[in-house]
């Protein structure tokens, strides 16, 4: 039995949805990808399902392939209007494409020139700076992983 069965929209653009208006199926697929990726190959046994995948104010983006769910990430918005992007990951079959890169171009330009934080992990801070965003604070474990918080406090000016 294979698991790379169709289980969301096939899509060459970013799909976003509001955690309140997000299917069944198009949850189950990112899901899939969020567990293959942060649980299965990164190691990580934590709490995935953590409460805000259904709030209205989540928006779910991602990159469907022919199979599945082949990029995502999650916004939230957190008390006081910051924005809080996170759940980056790609499939492995689909990294090297520059999905995660569209789909941060695709939430920053949602979020517009509002705050926006995000927990990094460590190698992948390089990835998040093209982006405006900028290490604050120390260096600090999450689920066995060194990650940095990182900032966008203004959107950068062309």
């Amino acid at each position: 039995m294979t698991t790379d069965t169709p289980i969301i929209e096939t899509s060459s653009f970013p799909l976003s949805v509001a955690g309140d208006e997000i299917t069944a199926a198009q949850l189950h697929g990112i899901l899939r990808l969020r567990v293959d990726v942060f649980v299965v190959e990164q190691d990580c046994a934590y709490h995935e399902i953590d409460g805000r995948d259904l709030l209205p104010g989540t928006r779910h983006l991602w990159i469907g392939g022919s199979v599945a769910v082949d990029s995502y990430l999650r916004v939230l918005q957190d008390a006081g209007g910051t924005f809080r992007i996170g759940r980056v990951c790609t499939a492995v079959r689909s990294r090297g494409k520059g999905l995660a890169g569209r789909l941060m171009e695709t939430a920053l330009a949602g979020i517009g020139d509002a705050p926006c934080v995000l927990d990094a992990q460590t190698y992948a801070t390089d990835f998040y700076a093209k982006y405006g965003f900028v290490a604050e604070g120390e260096e600090f474990m999450e689920d066995g992983i060194p990650h940095l918080t990182m900032w966008r406090r203004e959107a950068p000016r062309p």
